[in-house]
Parts: structure tokens; sequence; C-alpha cells
């Protein structure tokens, strides 16, 4: 295996983290060897400095895409943090509630920030078809990622058998469809489901992206992200995710997770739970 000096090491573990805020501490040098030494034997590189050289050209620019979704955790699971998905099911019926009285649904617009290959947002959508109903409405979740690798499994919407567990066996009927011959093992998410999520390439440290998003959404999701990130990275990107909320909107994170020491105008709610 190729050898990672400290130097190199230094060199790309800042260029990650001016890519993507991820902040890799010394610790993770082993992690970067082990994920990075594949793309170098694929790639016939003689070291990590010619590759570092090589990603930082206009010629790499493909390759430092595929460097970043290398290093990159994408650890998730279908209804992760369950209780997150309890406090749904209180948060949206104030939401139907507020609009009209309770005689329409609200257009509600969600963002799950880092949504990894999928299981959050679906999840999201599950949760919030099962607590609507049949009732009008118009639900979009947007699924964003800096990973166009997790995106593409993300879209296609298939999953292990294993990855399904926590879904309730009645749901898994109502929003999956069964996989038959080479399939068999695999659930796939139905049509409906996968309409009401749309995937995008997002990256969170690129700040004049979130103009768009200036009061768009309900409801963020951006959990297990930030434990990547160093405070200051923290701060600035819960000031844009302040912004794009509308107001009584809400911000979900991880419950690893904590805005403690932070300059935020948030409003604690309970742990993991903040609302504008």
């Amino acid at each position: 295996m190729i050898e990672l000096s400290d130097v190199d090491f230094e060199k790309i573990r800042r260029l990650v983290y001016e890519q993507s805020g991820i902040n890799l501490h010394a610790g993770k040098k082993e992690l970067v060897k082990a994920r990075l030494g594949k793309r170098l034997r694929d790639g016939n590189f003689r070291s990590f400095a010619e590759y570092f050289r090589f990603v930082t050209t206009k010629e790499g620019t493909d390759e430092l895409i595929v460097m970043i979704d290398s290093i990159s955790t994408n650890l998730t699971s279908f209804f992760r943090e369950d209780s997150h998905f309890h406090r749904l099911r209180e948060v949206v019926p104030e939401m139907m509630k507020a609009a009209d009285n309770g005689r329409c649904v609200p257009n509600l617009k969600i963002w799950s920030a880092g949504c990894s290959t999928g299981e959050e947002p679906y999840s999201i959508s599950i949760a919030l078809k099962e607590i609507i109903k049949n009732r009008n409405s118009n639900l979009k979740i947007l699924a964003t990622d800096i990973s166009t690798t997790t995106l593409r499994a993300a879209v296609a919407g298939v999953y292990p058998k294993e990855k399904t567990k926590k879904i309730p066996p009645l749901l898994l009927r109502k929003y999956f469809q069964i996989g038959q011959g080479s399939w068999n093992g695999y659930y796939r998410v139905k049509k409906d489901l996968k309409d009401s999520v749309e995937f995008m390439k997002f990256n969170l440290m690129e700040i004049p992206a979130f103009h768009a998003f200036n009061n768009s959404f309900d409801i963020i999701f951006c959990r297990n992200v930030m434990i990547y990130f160093d405070k200051e990275t923290q701060a600035g990107l819960i000031r844009r995710f302040y912004d794009c909320l509308k107001e009584k909107g809400y911000l979900f994170i991880g419950h690893s997770e904590s805005l403690t020491g932070l300059n935020h105008r948030l409003n604690y709610i309970e742990p993991s739970v903040y609302r504008k």
C-alpha cells in the first residue's frame, strides 16, 4: 500500500475542508489512506502527492468529486432516530390546523440536507403521507447531498431487505415493491413515493447557492452532518438554515449534535429540535 505522509495528509485535509467543510483531524489519516488507496491504484498514481496535484487541476475536477465521495461517511437507515418522526406527527397537524382553520393542508416544503442514499427523505415522505392521508396536499421534499455516488443510489431507490427492517410490514407493502427473480431480497420504492422527493447535488459550503432557498422550507432535516464540521463551519451553516426556514419552521439535527456554544437565533424545543 502506498504510504501517506503527514505533509500529504495535511494537503488533502485542507482541500477536503475547503470543498466540503468536513474537518479531518489527525485520527482520520488511516481512513483517508484506506479510502483513497483504491483511487490511486485505479488511476495508476505513484504517490498521494501526485494524486493531490492531479485533483487540484482542471483535468482532475471529476476525480476531485470522486475523492470527496470516497471520504464522505454515508451511514444512514430508514426511520433513523425515530423520536424525530414522533415529533413530525405532532408538528404537521399543527401546520395543517393553522392553514385555513384545518380545512386544507399547507403546501409543505421539506429539505433533507445530507440525504445520503435516500433512506431519510423516503422515511420523511412515508411519515407525512400517513399523517396527511387522503387530504388534498402538495408535499415536496428536496433531498440533497454532496456525493454523486450516493445520490445515484437514492434516485434508484432499491434497498436490500436488511435495510428495510425498521419499516413496519404494512408500510413496506404500501410503499415498496418486492423484488422478484434476480432481485429477490431487495425492495424498490414505488413511483408515488419516489415522485414526492426531488434529489439534487448540493454543497453546503457553497454559500451563494442558499440564496435561492430563502424563506422556502417548513422543515429542514440536517442530521449527523455537522459532526464532521468545526464550530465556525457549523455556526455559518445554522445561520444559512435559519434564513431558509419559513417563520415558525423547524430544524432537526442529529441526536449526537447540539447548537450549544453556537451563535444562532433559533428557539430550542427539545434535544436536536429547534424552531425559527
